[in-house]
């Protein structure tokens, strides 16, 4: 029995407790009900080189998008998870956006460094947040097109740079590991009965906005 629960935590978790790929989509399926599925993932190339194992020689998101299966197989379902990643144990985590499931807004990683120290600054509550070396994700409960469109339209400006991961989109989430490098928590999801809490769009996208124009020295955040 001791040796059955030592291979199922070590499918699930690392040494130092750190969640394998598998414990991370079955926590994100059957804790939280988020969609997952398993990411194109990467080959070796010349060189040390790591490319994306899709068709495409060109891709400009290696590793870190759905190929086969496609987005729309993302599911709760345990038995299909456990499948999926029994036969890729090491595919990137990705999560289907949108619908009953987080979105998510993002910005280049610099900036997403600046922009967090000041929405702590102007006290406001943001939730998890995924950090790659490129771009930082600010998770934020679900939202359709139309709500984006209204609060969009309703400012003066919104930083270019901002993109908004929603209905039909996806984000890879911890510990996949992309072309760009490790997918990681900066912020954590906070546990409890209901699952992660998360943000609105509106209060993100506010807070962004009136950050990148209230900051000390009277200057716009460089989003």
């Amino acid at each position: 029995m001791r040796e059955i629960l030592g291979r199922r935590r070590k499918l699930l978790f690392r040494r130092g407790g750190r969640p394998t790929p598998l414990g991370a989509a079955l926590q994100c399926a059957t804790e939280w009900r988020w969609p997952v599925l398993p990411g194109v993932g990467l080959l070796a190339g010349g060189r040390g080189a790591r490319r994306c194992s899709c068709p495409d020689p060109d891709c400009v998101v290696p590793g870190a998008h759905p190929f086969d299966p496609g987005l729309l197989a993302a599911t709760t379902d345990e038995r299909m998870v456990r499948w999926w990643w029994a036969n890729r144990p090491d595919a990137p985590v990705v999560l289907a956006t949108g619908g009953r499931a987080p979105c998510a807004v993002s910005l280049p990683a610099v900036a997403g460094a600046r922009a967090l120290a000041a929405l702590d600054h102007f006290g406001v509550h943001t939730g998890p947040v995924v950090a790659t070396p490129t771009r930082w994700s600010l998770l934020v409960s679900p939202y359709d097109l139309a709500e984006l469109g209204e609060l969009l339209h309703s400012q003066d400006w919104v930083p270019s740079s901002l993109r908004f991961h929603g209905e039909g989109g996806y984000l890879v989430l911890p510990p996949s590991e992309i072309a760009a490098g490790k997918v990681r928590w900066e912020r954590p999801p906070g546990t409890g009965p209901a699952g992660p809490w998360l943000p609105t769009v509106t209060t993100v996208v506010d807070a962004l906005v009136a950050a990148s124009t209230k900051t000390p020295d009277g200057s716009r955040l460089a989003f």
